[in-house]
């Protein structure tokens, strides 16, 4: 089975209390929210990427070995 849409489970098929106004309401909300977010994304800055910066040479303690002969 190969379905876009989002299924709904429930228990033994009741759809609670409030039956499908619930699932009315909470699909409005999913629409809202998902709306929301595409929007966010829709509206999003594209950043420009920063120059790496110089290579730093430090001291690194106790690499500094001298051969003794």
């Amino acid at each position: 089975m190969t379905t876009n849409e989002q299924l709904e489970l429930g228990f033994n098929g009741s759809q609670g209390r409030h039956g499908g106004a619930q699932l009315t309401h909470r699909m409005t909300r999913a629409k809202w929210w998902f709306a929301q977010m595409r929007a966010a994304v829709a509206d999003a800055m594209d950043w420009q990427a920063v120059n790496e910066p110089r290579p730093e040479q430090m001291w690194m303690p106790g690499a500094n070995r001298q051969l003794k002969g």
